[in-house]
């Protein structure tokens, strides 16, 4: 058996050896370099993704989800991706995902609006969304605080990149007035009506307006504003006077300021400076009040083309006007009047009154004036301003041969006394003419019905039965006999003119 055991080959000794790894297959890179580059690329798009607003519109006209652009000067810097109907279900929200750029003007007073056509006086603008639909634009704040949530302006704001000031005017009424109204200074554009709004006691609206440099350093606290919309006309003993500020002011309104000139110049106005818009530039430069007195004038007679505002004058300068009138009838009297009140004030209007007795203060100085010019014959009468418009006056003046009245100074306001004025004046001459008139046709009927039985009379005495008629014809026949004998005798003579001297031949002797 070891004899056996020693003829067999030597068996190597086992060695341990370790399994090779089997190498990744090609088949499995290119998924790996896939995922890897779609998770880079996620990451870095979340990472580059602005941020994500929502913004309040009244309505969705013109919005379209992924599609309506949100631009700023010229620039897309986000777009909305959903609009839904909010609670309320009066307006409704839009998502909107910024650019990451858009991030840094995202702050409180920052502004969108829905960019649309729209004419704002002869200001068209958005034509362009005609074609390549509508728009968010956007404003800029100046704020630092972050937002993410606003409201949408219904009217793009004014532009904010011009140099001037905003001042506010007080009105009335809106009229012709509205957001792009230009406003002339010196009849140059010097800038427009921004906004407009109801004041809270609903009885004045306030205009904000915008004054460009360098203009807006001529407007002061004396700076009168007007509405200088469409043409002013105004026809007076001068002639006809046609005032307008430019063709854009006829067509869109507008308004005009200007500031008094003064030894002593005012600075500028601070900005926000409320002033009064007047209606006209009359209006606006009229004097303010000196030392205006109220009187009562009581008219008997129409009224009719006076109007709040008239002018009152004294030897055609105006020293006052008319404040207030007020008819009345008294059913006891069976009487139709029409007080009319009236405020003067010579010194507000540059009429000098001189010679005042002094030591008096000016209310007993002012009675003092009117007694004496009252017992001077002073009295107040309706005439005519214009005869086109049929417009009144108050006029007063002097009357010597009045008849004398006394003023009652316990009554307030005073009244003054009053005569027929030029209209009831012509009434009651055409009265006096008509019953002139009336007169005088009557002694032209006596007239007439005298030669009527005249001519009755004759046409007795010509009638063919007549005694008058018989005794006429016998006339007539005698005459034509005696006619017949100066014929013959003429004859005779013409042949025998002899005759005269000799006598007629063949007489008997």
């Amino acid at each position: 058996m070891p004899d056996n055991d020693k003829s067999l080959p030597p068996v190597p000794e086992a060695k341990a050896v370790p399994k090779k790894r089997t190498r990744v297959s090609l088949v499995w890179v290119i998924p790996i370099v896939a995922a890897v580059a779609g998770v880079w690329i996620a990451v870095t798009k979340i990472m580059e993704r602005g941020p994500e607003i929502t913004i309040i519109f009244q309505s969705a006209d013109g919005l379209t989800a992924n599609k309506t652009k949100i631009n700023y000067n010229g620039l897309d810097v986000g777009t909305l991706t959903a609009i839904r109907l909010m609670n309320d279900h009066k307006r409704v929200i839009a998502t909107a995902q910024m650019s990451p750029k858009a991030k840094d003007f995202l702050v409180k007073d920052t502004r969108f609006w829905v960019v649309r056509p729209r004419m704002s006086g002869l200001n068209i603008s958005g034509l362009g969304t005609l074609i390549f639909g509508y728009y968010i634009g956007v404003q800029l704040g100046e704020s630092k605080v972050s937002e993410r949530s606003f409201t949408a302006l219904e009217t793009p704001p004014f532009s904010g990149n011009l140099a001037g000031r905003f001042f506010t005017l007080k009105t009335d009424e809106l009229g012709s007035l509205g957001e792009g109204t230009p406003i002339f200074f010196r009849k140059l554009p010097a800038g427009q009506v921004v906004s407009y709004a109801l004041d809270k006691d609903g009885k004045f609206l306030n205009l904000k307006i915008f004054v460009q440099a360098p203009y807006d350093q001529y407007v002061n606290p004396d700076t009168r504003f007007w509405s200088a919309s469409g043409v002013d006309l105004s026809l007076s003993a001068s002639g006809l006077r046609v005032q307008t500020e430019s063709l854009m002011s006829i067509l869109a309104g507008g308004i005009a300021f200007e500031t008094p000139a003064s030894d002593s110049p005012l600075p500028p106005a601070d900005a926000g400076t409320t002033y009064n818009l007047f209606n006209d530039r009359a209006e606006a430069f009229r004097p303010p009040p000196h030392n205006p007195h109220t009187y009562l004038i009581v008219f008997k007679q129409s009224v009719r083309g006076l109007q709040i505002g008239a002018p009152v004058n004294v030897n055609g300068i105006t020293i006052g006007e008319v404040t207030a009138i007020n008819p009345q009838f008294d059913a006891q009297k069976v009487e139709f009047t029409v007080p009319v009140t009236i405020t003067m004030d010579a010194g507000r209007y540059g009429v000098k009154i001189l010679n005042l007795p002094g030591g008096e203060d000016a209310d007993t100085s002012n009675r003092r004036v009117m007694d004496a010019m009252v017992a001077h014959g002073l009295r107040a009468q309706l005439k005519t301003g214009n005869l086109i418009s049929g417009s009144l006056y108050v006029a007063i003046d002097l009357h010597p041969d009045a008849a004398p009245v006394t003023l009652d100074w316990t009554k307030s306001p005073v009244e003054l006394p009053a005569m027929p004025g030029q209209i009831e004046a012509v009434e009651d001459t055409a009265l006096n003419l008509m019953k002139s008139l009336d007169t005088t046709l009557g002694s032209v009927r006596g007239t007439l019905t005298n030669a009527d039985k005249v001519l009755g009379n004759a046409g007795t005495l010509i009638a063919p039965d007549s005694p008058f008629n018989a005794q006429l014809d016998n006339l007539l026949k005698q005459g034509g006999g005696a006619a017949q004998a100066l014929r013959v005798l003429a004859d005779y003579l013409e042949r025998h003119p002899e005759a005269l001297i000799r006598g007629k031949t063949g007489e008997a002797k």
